[in-house]
């Protein structure tokens, strides 16, 4: 049996960091063209070289997407793309379209295959079959149950990995495909450049009655009717491993280098978990608590347990951000913690610093420190070098954050 993989999102170099730092097992990521976030600055060759070089020195393996749906024009420039990735060494190309597919086996015959869930994956046939054309691994579509993915696993070899969606922004379109962006702003949704239109809030207009706007739902300010929550499958490791799940993908390769690492952690955390006793796994609370302080919409489990009840949120598509991230630790040296800041905050605040694979330390900085060693009331300038005193010592790249009420 393989051990589950923790595999998390980066959009660019910072963000890459912080998951090979807070315990990721694999890191999927993008060049500039072929993947489906525009959004995120990507990777360059010399920066993906880079991520591949650093991430295999820690037995991190990285994943490069090529999952959008290409059009004519862009098919010659595929085999630079995979001749690169080959000289970067990446570990696997995630790949949805067939005739992709059939480039990368022409040009990269060695090169591992992941089939992405912009396929839509929904049964043990489609996976055997794509596992006969060469996938190592399928990414299922998210619309599939745990009983679904057990089936899929016990009527499929067990040399195919199986790869799904267990936390992060699900999209209420079939596994990604969506129209909607490009027929509203000619923004195409599988080419990486999605607007979230679902995520708008949207009125019903009677055509005799133009500008005449009526509420879909029981609310002055209209509905969102299609925004979906977030996806959250911390509390159910046990269920994804029974259900045979490979590998556990972490949606965001457009989020902040600090979601990353907090989620990234909090999985890493709950599956170290779910080994020490398989049998009787319990989430201790304090993991559990950890995806709430990232910036997030509401939590659901989607569709893996059967249809999805009170999944869509519809009073407005805003995040719930209950956690400032202050600073980042750089090194501590003689009593003394050393950081480059992030957000203000003041010298007796309450802060919580993360640590990879620990569980947060409370603490309350009486005294802060300016890069001269002068004593300051707070950290107030973007990006400044700062210092406080702590008996307690923490490795470079943890984070500290400050609870905002408010937000």
């Amino acid at each position: 049996m393989h051990r589950i993989e923790v595999l998390s999102p980066a959009g660019d170099m910072e963000r890459f960091t912080a998951a090979v730092d807070f315990g990721a097992d694999a890191v999927y990521l993008g060049r500039k063209n072929f993947g489906m976030r525009s959004s995120p600055q990507n990777f360059t060759f010399e920066q993906l070289s880079d991520a591949v070089r650093t991430a295999h020195a820690k037995g991190v393996k990285v994943y490069l997407t090529c999952n959008t749906l290409p059009r004519n024009s862009e098919i010659p420039l595929f085999e630079q793309f995979i001749s690169e990735a080959c000289a970067a060494q990446v570990d696997a190309l995630i790949v949805a379209d067939i005739g992709i597919l059939s480039l990368v086996k022409k040009y990269a015959p060695d090169m591992e295959i992941h089939i992405s869930t912009q396929t839509g994956i929904v049964n043990y046939v489609t996976a055997r079959e794509l596992y006969n054309m060469g996938a190592k691994r399928i990414v299922l579509a998210r619309e599939l149950s745990l009983e679904e993915i057990a089936e899929i696993r016990a009527k499929t070899s067990p040399d195919l990995d199986i790869e799904a969606f267990v936390h992060g922004a699900m999209c209420v379109s079939f596994s990604g495909r969506c129209l909607l962006s490009q027929y509203l702003v000619n923004r195409d949704a599988n080419r990486g450049e999605c607007a979230q239109p679902c995520r708008w809030g949207y009125h019903l207009m009677e055509e005799k009655r133009p500008g005449e706007f009526f509420p879909v739902f029981e609310d002055e300010k209209g509905t969102y009717i299609l925004n979906a929550k977030d996806m959250c499958m911390i509390d159910f490791i046990d269920k994804l491993a029974e259900a045979g799940i490979t590998s556990l993908k972490i949606e965001g390769r457009a989020k902040s280098a600090y979601y990353v690492a907090v989620v990234t952690n909090a999985y890493r955390m709950a599956v170290d978990e779910y080994y020490k006793n398989p049998d009787s796994f319990t989430l201790p609370q304090w993991i559990h608590d950890e995806v709430f302080k990232v910036s997030h919409r509401k939590y659901c489990t989607g569709f893996f347990f059967g249809t999805p009840q009170e999944s869509q949120y519809y009073e407005n598509s805003g995040y719930i951000r209950n956690y400032d991230v202050v600073a980042v630790v750089e090194k501590c040296e003689n009593g003394t913690v050393y950081c480059t800041q992030r957000n203000r905050f003041f010298s007796g605040d309450r802060l919580e610093i993360l640590a990879p694979k620990c569980e947060p330390v409370t603490i309350t900085p009486d005294k802060l420190f300016d890069e001269n060693g002068e004593e300051i009331q707070s950290a107030n300038h973007a990006m400044m070098k700062f210092s406080f005193k702590s008996d307690k010592t923490f490795p470079a790249g943890a984070v500290i954050r400050h609870e905002v009420s408010g937000k």
